[in-house]
């Protein structure tokens, strides 16, 4: 085995990634964190206030979270590059990654937190008013826009619970889908319809998000069919029309699902290979919150570090 070699890499940021790194730094292994050129930090580091993760009572910006975290994993030994991992060659007992800046790093094992990105309208207004009433997340921001008029845009089962939560805070809550017939489940759509404050507009698109300096106040629609135009006023804009797992990096190294997520092993985050682990967005599909993130961070370093622990009796650990 490699002398160089290290032992660990944690390829990602975010909740998980530096949950991950926190936990291998502490049990003595020093692990490099590749966090990331554009946004270390994951998807938190573009959110206001976090009011929902514990030991916050008055809540947490996002990014302070973020810099906490990572402060705490380089306190304990880990490292912290800011680069994307543009390469990967993960079989065998070294694994190799490549990064943007060229570089190139060896490790035992591989933690992979690299998330997943909301899928964009891509309209104008959508990035301006990103954090002051575009939101991609009900669960986290829903409870900002109490009594206001909020709208979701999506027509899948996430657009629907979001609508559904959404209600509990908002003075209205209008579903907006580009076709007259719904992704979602039948349950969902069920009862989304019988919530009496959730009103619908299909066969319609959003082309513009307006508002001023205190946020979004009204959007632009555009009717499929008809071609005509309105306005909608609106507060608060969910935009539920999908997650993109950030995995295309990895060029068929690790087993994939349909829709691009790492498949991980039971109720473990061992992957297709040995030595290899995931965790966090990339992974989880369903519950998508810091929260649930970190726990996963925590347990793909476990996980590491079993594998560590099994592989050290032997100089030369095969697959």
């Amino acid at each position: 085995m490699s002398e160089q070699a290290r032992d660990a890499i944690v390829i990602g940021s975010g909740p998980a990634g530096y949950t991950a790194a926190i936990y291998l730094a502490r049990a003595g292994y020093r692990p490099l964190v590749i966090a990331g050129a554009v946004t270390p930090g994951g998807q938190l580091v573009n959110t206001t206030e976090v009011e929902n993760y514990p030991g916050f009572p008055e809540g947490v910006m996002g990014p302070d979270l973020m810099d906490r975290m990572r402060e705490q994993a380089e306190r304990f030994g880990a490292e912290v590059k800011y680069d994307d991992v543009t390469q990967v060659n993960l079989a065998g007992p070294i694994k190799t990654v490549t990064t943007d800046g060229g570089e190139s790093y060896q490790a035992k094992t591989v933690v992979i937190t690299t998330g997943s990105d909301y899928r964009k309208l891509e309209v104008p207004g959508e990035r301006e008013f990103g954090g002051r009433g575009v939101s991609y997340c009900a669960t986290c921001d829903g409870f900002f826009f109490k009594d206001k008029p909020i709208v979701v845009v999506g027509g899948g089962d996430s657009a629907m619970g979001d609508a559904d939560f959404l209600s509990r805070f908002g003075s209205s809550v209008t579903l907006i889908h580009r076709r007259d017939g719904f992704r979602a489940s039948k349950i969902m759509v069920d009862r989304a319809k019988a919530n009496s404050k959730i009103n619908f507009i299909l066969n319609s698109v959003v082309t513009r998000i307006n508002g001023g300096p205190q946020g979004v106040e009204s959007l632009d629609l555009q009717d499929t069919v008809t071609g005509q135009t309105r306005s909608l006023e609106a507060n608060g804009v969910f935009i539920a029309i999908g997650h993109t797992p950030q995995t295309t990096f990895l060029n068929g190294a690790l087993d994939l699902d349909e829709e691009g997520y790492i498949v991980a092993e039971g109720d473990s985050t061992r992957t297709s290979l040995p030595g290899v682990f995931a965790a966090g967005d990339a992974v989880d599909k369903i519950y998508r919150q810091a929260i649930s993130a970190a726990g996963m961070g925590c347990r793909a370093a476990l996980d590491a570090q079993d594998y560590l622990t099994s592989q050290s009796s032997s100089d030369n650990p095969t697959d």
